[in-house]
């Protein structure tokens, strides 16, 4: 992997790719992360595909840019990236938060995409209660208070079967919110609150979509998940059966398995 800093436009973007492969899958991060979040997943798929990973603007080491980072704005940066990295297409693969970056690509560059995979992942807008969840936690951050939120948030993102197991990578995870500018996640924030329901967007898109969702995830519950995957025939979908939120930790070869089938065009 070849890591490295490029401008999308004027955003200043860290990330890292390994250049070789017919198929290009870029990995988009979830809150709270960074591109670091992949760092062991990579391998399961670099041998086939070239793969891409990136610092969303606000996290990781990649810029802040204004007070709100929109997903259409974040969406306008990938294909910022793409194209100083010369992909024409690919299939982007956005985890939690990244997925809604995803999906806003989706809708404003679907020429650019042979695929596009929700990994833990909705189309749905938030919900009222979200929005005033969401709203609190700017409040945790602007009152200097952010480590509140790497108490719970990392944690909660993994099966309870699987937290001690994994109990180094909650760690880590712990650490990426101690590092991450109060700025880009309040940005970034706001912008997940602004988002729009992309539900019949996705149900009209000619772009082939993947949704993979984990059987324990305490953030999308399977009955949401379930609910998803009715209103969405379209869509192929994945269960992962041990999993919580963060099934590429938890599972990674079956989610590395299902990526591949899917960029392979395997039923």
């Amino acid at each position: 992997m070849v890591e490295k800093f490029i401008m999308a436009g004027d955003t200043a973007v860290h990330i890292c790719d390994s250049k070789k492969g017919d198929h290009c899958l870029v990995l988009l991060h979830g809150y709270l992360e960074s591109l670091l979040v992949w760092d062991d997943f990579v391998p399961y798929l670099y041998k086939q595909v070239r793969v891409v990973t990136l610092d969303l603007p606000g996290h990781g080491i990649s810029t802040v840019n204004g007070p709100v980072h929109t997903m259409d704005y974040l969406a306008d940066v990938v294909k910022g990236t793409l194209d100083a990295l010369g992909i024409e297409r690919c299939t982007l693969v956005g985890h939690s938060m990244g997925g809604y970056v995803a999906l806003a690509f989706c809708e404003k560059y679907p020429e650019r995409l042979d695929g596009i995979v929700l990994l833990s992942s909705t189309p749905n807008a938030d919900s009222e209660e979200k929005k005033e969840n969401r709203l609190r936690e700017i409040k945790l951050v602007e009152a200097g208070r952010k480590e509140a939120l790497a108490h719970v948030a990392p944690q909660t993102g993994f099966a309870r079967q699987n937290r001690e197991r994994l109990q180094d990578y909650i760690d880590d995870l712990v650490a990426q919110v101690a590092i991450t500018e109060d700025e880009g996640i309040v940005a970034l924030l706001r912008g997940m609150i602004e988002r729009p329901d992309r539900n019949e967007m996705l149900r009209r898109s000619p772009v082939r979509q993947l949704f993979i969702f984990g059987k324990h995830d305490e953030y999308i519950p399977c009955e949401v998940a379930e609910a998803l995957a009715a209103t969405h025939p379209q869509a192929q979908v994945v269960w992962l059966e041990n999993s919580g939120h963060m099934g590429f930790i938890e599972e990674p070869e079956a989610t590395a398995e299902a990526l591949l089938r899917f960029v392979r065009k395997e039923e």
